[in-house]
């Protein structure tokens, strides 16, 4: 299944994300062109902000950090996160509940 922001793959999904560093509070904003939008409040240097999103997302999900991963993008605002074990629209339900995906 596909839910916009989020592809199916083998034992998992991909999930596009628009990140915005350096915010007020860390939380899902929306989705924009394909991809959800997460504010974290880690500043974007020294991977700071990488790491965040992984720990926001694992504990987003109810899962390890170690089935959060970032495969693309790592100096982008825009990235690719490979989550093991959660299809697309168990992700796409955890991040936003209140929105029929």
């Amino acid at each position: 299944m596909e839910v916009g922001f989020a592809r199916d793959v083998a034992d998992g999904c991909t999930l596009s994300v628009r990140l915005h560093p350096g915010a007020r509070k860390n939380g899902v904003t929306g989705v924009h062109a394909d991809a959800v939008k997460i504010a974290l409040t880690a500043p974007p240097v020294d991977g700071k902000a990488n790491e965040a999103l992984i720990a926001f997302l694992a504990e987003a999900l109810h899962m390890p950090r170690a089935r959060v991963s970032l495969v693309a993008g790592a100096t982008s605002r825009a990235k690719m996160v490979r989550i093991t074990g959660k299809s697309a629209a168990e992700v796409a339900a955890a991040l936003l509940p209140v929105e029929t995906c």
